[in-house]
């Protein structure tokens, strides 16, 4: 996360390779192009055009965060929420927050508002600078799913933390990074993890970047 915020927005490993590694998550692919769902096996890349996409297995990515998902603890959420309320339920139904935790919550949503943000070129800017060209899709009475994850604070330099949600509905047609959601009702599926593999990028610009230094990463959420 910390090499990611300093615009390295190239990786080596591929959407096929990272399917060996988990079939549930998010991230994102070289030169930050789009927004990465990975649900039930399948990669999906939303364009900054709003259109979804299956990328070619070969395609590679820079930052990605998958696990296969077996959740160990299901939520009834059957009363409308808003997306900070969504938070805070789950913030009741984490049992411990030191360790990692993916969340899907598959339900029925009044709105969802998701972003995406168009390709970078070299030299690449930084991760803020590049998400101020996002841009961001409404859409009205929808069903779908809520893909995420949920990481402690300690883990600052190599993820998001707190919680990170990407967004797909039930066509596959819309999606992306989540910035808010009113549901109507849902059931939330959460997993608890308790290992992290770490794969680093095997690229000059990963090599070369200066990583000493404390970047308080925070994803904007606007």
């Amino acid at each position: 996360m910390d090499a990611l915020s300093q615009g390295v927005f190239e990786g080596d490993l591929t959407c096929a390779e990272l399917l060996q590694q988990g079939d549930f998550g998010l991230g994102t692919f070289n030169d930050l192009d789009g927004e990465m769902i990975v649900l039930d096996g399948q990669v999906y890349q939303v364009k900054s055009d709003g259109s979804v996409l299956k990328p070619d297995p070969s395609t590679q990515l820079p930052f990605a965060t998958v696990t296969f998902f077996r959740p160990d603890q299901k939520i009834s959420l059957d009363k409308e929420l808003s997306y900070a309320q969504i938070k805070d339920l789950l913030d009741a139904a984490l049992p411990f927050k030191n360790i990692f935790y993916a969340i899907r919550i598959d339900g029925k949503f009044s709105q969802v508002t998701v972003r995406s943000v168009p390709p970078q070129w070299k030299p690449y800017p930084d991760l803020a600078q590049a998400i101020s060209e996002q841009r961001i899709f409404q859409k009205n009475d929808l069903a779908g799913t809520i893909i995420g994850f949920w990481f402690p604070h300690y883990a600052k330099n190599i993820n998001a933390t707190g919680y990170h949600f990407h967004f797909i509905d039930r066509t596959r047609t819309f999606a992306g990074h989540l910035l808010d959601a009113r549901l109507i009702s849902a059931t939330a599926s959460i997993q608890s993890v308790y290992k992290l593999n770490i794969a680093l990028p095997k690229t000059a610009n990963f090599d070369s970047t200066d990583l000493t230094q404390e970047q308080h990463v925070i994803i904007p959420e606007k």
